[in-house]
């Protein structure tokens, strides 16, 4: 069957591979869009994550033989232990994520465990299914920041995961949702969507900031347009380093909340959520043609907003 394989630091190639066999409690899934995710983008350039030769992709739906219509989540939790039987499976120390520690949805088919099936409705069509895994990010950061309704929101980095977070701002019934990104393409999207107000950089004080980018610089603007006592939700992963006045965080009592991943509940919360969202800001392409997309938006080509792959 044919793959995306991620073989050396920065290359990915479309290759032949072996056919999957599913094990025991497992599945086969024929993929039907498979999305890029900018922690693949950064990811791959230094090796350590993830490990080549790996087929990448965990953000992906598809259809069983039996023609079963799902979303799969990738995080796969052990389910005993403390934080799983807690219900926080997204924290489980030996959690396991299709796509970076197994084979993901880079490729015509791919095994995946049983559990990790949800069924898609069938008023969403592929191209927003292939959406559903930000959107529960969203989803999951919204909650960490206390589904802040009525409140003052910022958003740094217009690209899918500040755009998923946008959409679950205005249907949690945010008061106001300004977005920053330097890419005037993005802001235009993030307009279109319902953003209040669209910049470069945020202006002004907010109840809760998203930062979607994850640099030092944009960590710190996160903490520095924040009201006293607001939280900043971090969901990006563009680098490690951050440099802020943390006495300033203290003085004002601003809370810094990490938001990685999702719940298995918060996952089907967002396919039921999925369907009333725009999620009109992906561009699909043939596998085929995944090397030459996947090279270009590691290589800072801003458009597609989105790109999925559909094998």
């Amino acid at each position: 069957m044919k793959a995306l394989v991620f073989t050396a630091p920065g290359v990915v190639e479309i290759h032949d591979v072996p056919d999957v066999v599913a094990g025991a409690d497992e599945v086969v899934l024929h993929v039907d869009r498979a999305g890029i995710c900018g922690s693949e983008l950064h990811g791959i350039r230094q090796p350590g994550f993830r490990v080549p030769p790996l087929i990448m992709g965990h953000e992906f739906v598809g259809h069983t033989d039996d023609g079963r219509r799902v979303a799969v989540n990738p995080l796969v939790a052990c389910g005993t232990c403390e934080l799983c039987l807690d219900g926080k499976t997204q924290l489980c120390r030996t959690r396991v994520l299709l796509g970076v520690h197994k084979a993901g949805g880079f490729a015509e088919r791919v095994v995946v465990p049983r559990s990790s099936l949800h069924d898609l409705p069938n008023s969403i069509d592929w191209d927003h299914a292939g959406l559903i895994e930000p959107v529960a990010n969203a989803l999951h950061a919204w909650r960490a920041a206390g589904s802040p309704a009525s409140k003052r929101i910022g958003i740094i980095g217009c690209g899918p995961i500040g755009i998923a977070c946008l959409e679950v701002a205005l249907d949690g019934g945010a008061e106001f949702v300004a977005c920053a990104d330097l890419s005037h393409e993005r802001g235009t999207v993030a307009k279109e969507i319902g953003a209040h107000q669209v910049a470069t950089a945020l202006e002004g004080e907010f109840d809760v900031i998203f930062d979607a980018v994850g640099t030092s610089s944009t960590r710190t603007s996160s903490l520095d347009h924040l009201i006293p006592g607001g939280t900043t939700v971090w969901l990006g992963l563009a680098t490690s380093e951050s440099a802020f006045d943390a006495s300033a965080a203290i003085r004002f009592e601003k809370s810094i909340r990490g938001s990685f991943a999702y719940t298995n509940e918060e996952f089907a919360a967002a396919i039921a959520l999925a369907p009333r969202l725009n999620l009109s800001w992906s561009t699909t392409f043939p596998l085929d043609q995944g090397a030459e997309i996947f090279t270009a938006l590691m290589n800072g080509q801003s458009t597609p907003m989105k790109a999925l792959l559909q094998p």
